[in-house]
């Protein structure tokens, strides 16, 4: 008996996979079921449901609106979000997106759930990604931290516009990038009063995370120098001083309404030192870049679960794509991509939840940040072309994928930026620099092919590169911190073409010119 669906007027639907369908993005996943916590089966389960994929869609497709007056010309400076934003956020914020990593439960976990959510809806994670990693920089002030920090781990979502004491929970956002500066958060021109205790912002600031959080992070400049602040949103019985100016028009993350942003004279709480602003938001910074060192990983997995789908259920010329040899060449690239982004990230998020272990987490985030990102544009633009003409229409979401990609190496430090940090961090810090050095020789002696690259690798950059190399030493290190990691965790048939084809024989730079490699065991790597 035919299919219902298949009898059109003119033509049979053949040959065409059926939809997704429902799927636990946790337990389908070899690597999250061998790193992380049992616990995120549910949040797993109910991400990969077809309904809440619908619903992340419906998110990217209906984008948030500026609603700067009401009809009496009164400010608002609001935005106004379709439900299934709101949707999103409840889900993630309930499971605990913002608050694992704080109430007993783990980075790793959090960093799992940064990978999960960007599967499905990328654009929540950045106003729960900002609540993550706000927390550690509030304990500069314990007052603040007093009043402040039990919302931002509330595993509820409150997206009313009240005080934050008549609040169940709370979102924090950053606004520190300026016109003149970017980057170079020196620079900045946002200028701070005092007003008793407290202070008055007046300024302008480029980019805004996410508007409609209960406060922000921001740095402003007091007669000491460069600051960082505390800014609510509302104070009691009244609005703070920010003018929403304009939303941006984004390429992707389009569910998030990030914006620009004006300070006039707006009540400020100080956070650490004055003068000392950087070193104050460096934890946020810090806390961030694991999220956006994960992000690309889920982004990877997100695309790559479409086109594996859709190579084992199409037929081509006879043969299933997935027994297509030059197909299995591609896909056995992207997955070789995805397993480096997956397990060095989980891995570098372990090292967060260790104390000992920050030296290395401070140089190992980074190098997960800068290699992982530039992993994935190709990995979503290979998957996406897998799919063919489909891939290219919005009724899937392979372009809400390759949207995606670059955004995570442009957020909170492009790539230069993160290899500049990265080679002060080995010359300033020895700490890091001996940890760096401990985790790359824990795999020696397994395969000789690492153990040469590591060697030549040292005898290249016996000592740190001239600014000029900063991204090739950036991804070269990356790369043997990769194999350190697969060799030592991932199936045998992955670490081998990882070490031969990423470490000692490149491979093209185009997907599917891989060779040599068990393609077969590879493929199968995926569902594990």
């Amino acid at each position: 008996m035919s299919d219902p669906r298949s009898d059109l007027p003119t033509h049979q639907v053949e040959n065409q996979p059926d939809p997704l369908g429902d799927l636990n993005l946790f337990t389908s996943d070899p690597i999250l079921r061998s790193t992380a916590p049992d616990s995120l089966t549910d949040y797993g389960a109910a991400l990969g449901q077809a309904q809440t994929r619908a619903t992340g869609h419906t998110a990217n497709r209906h984008e948030p609106e500026l609603q700067l007056f009401d009809s009496g010309g009164r400010r608002l400076d609001e935005v106004r979000f379709h439900p299934a934003y709101h949707e999103m956020m409840t889900l993630s914020q309930g499971a605990g997106y913002a608050a694992t990593a704080w109430d007993g439960g783990s980075h790793v976990a959090h960093a799992a759930m940064v990978y999960l959510a960007s599967q499905v809806e990328p654009g929540h994670c950045c106003p729960l990604t900002m609540t993550y990693a706000a927390v550690p920089a509030l304990q500069m002030n314990t007052d603040i931290a007093a009043q402040w920090t039990p919302k931002l781990i509330a595993r509820d979502y409150d997206p009313r516009t009240l005080p934050i004491g008549q609040k169940r929970s709370a979102t924090l956002g950053m606004a520190m990038t300026e016109k003149q500066g970017g980057s170079d958060v020196r620079a900045n021109t946002t200028r701070a009063v005092r007003d008793g205790d407290n202070w008055r912002l007046t300024g302008h600031k480029w980019f805004c995370s996410a508007p409609m959080s209960d406060g922000f992070l921001t740095l402003a400049q007091t007669e000491n120098g460069l600051t960082c602040f505390l800014v609510p949103r509302w104070l009691d019985g009244d609005r703070n001083a920010i003018h929403l100016m304009r939303m941006k028009d984004k390429m992707g993350n389009k569910a998030n309404a990030s914006s620009e942003i004006e300070y006039h004279n707006a009540l400020a709480y100080q956070l650490g030192d004055e003068g000392r602003g950087v070193q104050t938001i460096i934890e946020m910074v810090h806390h961030t870049r694991l999220d956006t060192a994960m992000a690309p990983a889920g982004l990877m997995r997100g695309a790559l679960t479409h086109a594996m789908h859709w190579a084992q259920h199409r037929t081509v010329f006879q043969k299933r794509l997935i027994d297509q040899p030059l197909m299995q060449s591609v896909l056995v690239d992207l997955i070789l991509d995805w397993q480096v982004a997956t397990w060095l990230g989980l891995y570098v998020a372990m090292a967060f939840d260790d104390p000992d272990a920050r030296p290395f987490a401070r140089i190992g985030v980074a190098l997960a940040k800068f290699l992982n990102n530039k992993l994935c544009p190709r990995v979503t633009l290979e998957a996406m072309e897998a799919l063919g003409g489909m891939g290219y229409v919005e009724d899937t979401p392979m372009p809400m994928y390759y949207r995606e990609a670059p955004l995570n190496s442009i957020w909170e430090g492009s790539g230069n930026v993160i290899c500049l940090d990265i080679l002060r961090t080995l010359s300033r810090d020895t700490d890091a620099l001996e940890a760096l050095r401990a985790r790359l020789d824990a795999a020696t002696g397994a395969d000789a092919r690492y153990d040469q690259a590591l060697a030549d690798h040292r005898a290249r950059w016996s000592k740190l590169p001239d600014e000029g190399e900063a991204r090739l030493f950036a991804e070269r290190t990356a790369l043997l911190l990769a194999g350190s990691v697969l060799i030592r965790t991932a199936p045998g048939a992955v670490t081998d073409a990882f070490v031969g084809t990423r470490l000692t024989a490149p491979s093209g730079q185009i997907a599917g010119s891989i060779t040599g490699v068990d393609a077969r065991s590879i493929v199968q790597s995926f569902n594990g």
